[in-house]
């Protein structure tokens, strides 16, 4: 996974050289907590931190001052701070990059679209910050485990999957181009809503009839005790569940929100443990 990409190398050096020509280590500031998780893992100290009433922070940081959520981190402390750099996931980027720019700050947006995303996202860090041996670790640790796992998943049938990812009182279809998405394909599911160019599309339950997917997914995109119980609602008042296949066959799971988030995290191995069993298990 060596950054091959002109136009990535490039960016990565610039970045780097910036960072040696400091006085003293950077100020970093992790605005969510699948960030701060990448920089606990290598070893990074940060000046500031996100706050999350659903995730733990690292204890690393546990006296760290907070900036505010993921979502919306507080402008004026993170002023307050003087951050050489910012890191937030890249699903931000539009909302975020401009406050960032006014306070004169530099940043990188981390793809945690998916495991491999993050990876490179890891490396990119470990080129930029001095951290090679940390990032070329955990590389090294999701090439081993992964290929084990495919290993084990050679010769069976691909599901045909459908995953509805939902908010309370709503919910779309999530794409390989999603996190949730990306994962059933590392597990070897065949998405039947491909991603389009969006990572989630808004569908009628006539089109998804229509896709007839073996296994049905659900996953809540927060509040997932709420989401679960509008899921089991919406399935049992709306008709037209009854008629699909994977429902009459019992293969409708809701899958653990602590491994089936928005982003990326270190929680993908326990994720694709999951999926396994869901989608190779023999009814």
């Amino acid at each position: 996974m060596k950054i091959t990409d002109p136009k990535e190398k490039a960016a990565v050096e610039a970045a780097k050289k910036k960072v040696q020509e400091l006085d003293g280590e950077p100020r970093i500031i992790a605005t969510s907590p699948a960030t701060a998780d990448i920089c606990d893992k290598l070893e990074l100290d940060l000046v500031g931190v996100c706050s999350s009433t659903v995730s733990t922070i690292p204890d690393r940081y546990k006296d760290v001052e907070t900036v505010g959520t993921a979502m919306s981190p507080d402008t004026e402390i993170l002023s307050s701070l003087k951050p050489d750099w910012i890191l937030s996931p890249v699903s931000l980027q539009s909302d975020l990059q401009p406050k960032y720019e006014a306070i004169g700050s530099d940043w990188a947006f981390l793809n945690l679209r998916s495991v491999p995303g993050m990876y490179r996202s890891i490396q990119e860090l470990g080129e930029i910050f001095d951290r090679q041996d940390q990032a070329d670790k955990l590389v090294k640790e999701f090439t081993e485990f992964y290929d084990d796992y495919k290993k084990k998943n050679e010769g069976k049938d691909h599901p045909k999957v459908m995953i509805l990812m939902g908010l309370p009182g709503s919910y779309v279809i999530a794409t390989e181009k999603s996190y949730i998405g990306s994962l059933a394909a590392l597990a070897g599911a065949e998405n039947v809503y491909e991603d389009q160019g969006q990572e989630f599309l808004t569908v009628n339950t006539e089109d998804m009839k229509t896709k007839e997917p073996d296994i049905i997914l659900r996953a809540a995109h927060a509040l997932p005790d709420q989401v679960a119980e509008m899921f089991a609602e919406d399935f049992k008042s709306n008709d037209i569940w009854k008629h699909f296949q994977a429902v009459k066959d019992g293969k409708v799971y809701d899958l653990p929100y602590e491994q089936f988030g928005m982003s990326a995290t270190f929680a993908y191995q326990d994720a694709l443990e999951t999926l396994k069993k869901l989608l190779y298990t023999e009814s």
